[in-house]
């Protein structure tokens, strides 16, 4: 079974961005994702924040070339369920034991939310060591990420959380950060494909 740590270390490194999506009508799914893909975003983070979030993972992971994950995972019952929708890894707001130790014990790789030292030794102990920084403009922006890296060497970050496309440079140049996630890639409502296309190749080239 593939470590955890090993296949998000993978995922953050597919590109510079992680679109984070709220499908709220699941006509705009699939367009979504295939201007993603077609502008260089493959990973995609479809949030349980909607009534059509699970059928939105499952339609998204039939368009070619999408790789796609479940954000705003709070339990195991959301767990299962996006597992049985297909998605490839889970990314949660927060860290907690129970949580934690169901999804490793699940192999799928895991992004779990962090915002404080304490968060960052909880994942630590439990052999997680990519992160995503969240809420990342709220919890002190990049000052306040560059702050906690110091101690946590070993450990990669994807900020979250109010990053715009003029701001995820700075953030990207942080050697700890590999990806950031944005949803500024992936606006509400119906899919301007063009639109979005153009974001995504642009938000790909960071």
């Amino acid at each position: 079974m593939t470590k955890p740590v090993d296949g998000i270390r993978t995922i953050m490194t597919m590109a510079p961005v992680i679109p984070v999506i709220v499908v709220e009508e699941i006509a705009h799914a699939v367009p979504l994702a295939q201007a993603l893909v077609a502008g260089g975003l493959p990973c995609l983070e479809v949030t349980l924040r909607t009534a059509c979030a699970i059928d939105a993972i499952k339609a998204m992971s039939r368009v070619e070339g999408a790789f796609v994950g479940a954000g705003t995972v709070l339990n195991e019952a959301q767990l299962a369920a996006v597992q049985e929708a297909g998605a490839r890894f889970i990314v949660s707001p927060g860290l907690t034991p129970s949580l934690g130790k169901a999804i490793i014990g699940s192999g799928i790789p895991f992004l779990p939310g962090v915002a404080t030292a304490t968060e960052i030794m909880l994942g630590l102990d439990m052999g997680l060591d990519h992160f995503k920084f969240f809420p990342a403009e709220a919890s002190g922006g990049l000052p306040a990420l560059k702050a906690l890296a110091g101690p946590f060497t070993q450990a990669s970050f994807c900020p979250t959380g109010g990053i715009t496309a003029s701001t995820a440079p700075g953030w990207l140049s942080h050697p700890q950060v590999p990806c950031v996630g944005g949803s500024w890639v992936a606006p509400a409502g119906l899919p301007d494909v063009a639109r979005i296309t153009a974001m995504a190749q642009h938000a790909a080239s960071l």
